[in-house]
């Protein structure tokens, strides 16, 4: 378990992969001399993980970014583990916790963490800022924003556009130290939003110039060919869904 700020502590779980980078981040929020600490993403369900995150102190509450099984498949043991409640921004992720909200303040383990909705890569995504973390406090960006590479907008659950104006919301918040679910923590989270948006732009000028090469109706597995020719077999899936939520922003679907 690592320092990533003067709040927050990470402990890599155990399941690197192609779409998982290292491993996922489960992060611990704590001030100095708090008693008690809160844990973001308990992650995949791997026991001496939990119990790593378990012994770190006595867990007052667990905070989940969004849905996919590697941030939320240990909940309900990690939950039984600790007695903590466990809430999330969808009802259906929560144990014995209440939703979150946007915008909501919550006060836990010494600190100051506020809930952000941030809904692309999935409709339930959330960021929780703490802006007592630092100079410029710090964003835990769960899938948003991650250490390295782009993240994936999974539609239709997540959108495009969604996405778009969740990455304008968290460019607002400024140069922010950047805690991701995946890969290293990065020091200023205006910069990498606008890095994102530079990129999703350019990616979809390549579609548009591709459906002008290929005509209107052209399939995802054609546009994932023109545009991502050099993608490994590997992360092929995630072009083409990455493609396939581009046509449904392009074609307003």
């Amino acid at each position: 378990m690592e320092s990533s700020s003067l709040l927050t502590r990470r402990l890599l779980a155990p399941n690197p992969g192609p779409m998982s980078l290292d491993g996922t981040n489960s992060y611990l929020i704590a001030a100095p001399g708090a008693a008690s600490v809160v844990v973001v993403d308990p992650g995949p369900l791997d026991d001496l993980h939990l119990q790593k995150l378990a012994a770190a102190g006595p867990v007052e509450l667990v905070l989940i970014t969004h849905q996919h099984p590697d941030h939320t498949a240990a909940s309900v043991t990690f939950a039984q583990l600790t007695g903590a409640s466990v809430r999330a921004f969808d009802r259906a992720f929560c144990v014995n916790g209440e939703p979150l909200r946007d915008g909501e303040l919550i006060q836990a383990a010494g600190t100051r963490i506020r809930v952000v909705a941030t809904p692309g890569h999935t409709a339930d995504s959330v960021c929780f800022l703490l802006p007592d973390d630092g100079p410029h406090g710090s964003v835990l960006t769960g899938d948003t924003v991650l250490g390295r590479g782009t993240t994936i907008i999974g539609h239709p659950d997540g959108t495009l556009a969604e996405y778009l104006t969740s990455l304008e919301t968290l460019r607002a918040l400024g140069p922010a130290t950047v805690l991701p679910a995946h890969g290293p923590t990065l020091p200023d989270l205006s910069a990498i939003c606008d890095a994102y948006l530079a990129h999703r732009r350019e990616r979809l000028d390549q579609v548009r110039h591709a459906l002008a090469e290929l005509g209107p109706d052209a399939t995802v597995e054609q546009v994932t060919d023109v545009v991502y020719i050099d993608t490994d077999a590997s992360v092929r899936f995630a072009a083409e869904a990455s493609v396939r939520t581009q046509l449904a922003y392009l074609r307003g679907s």
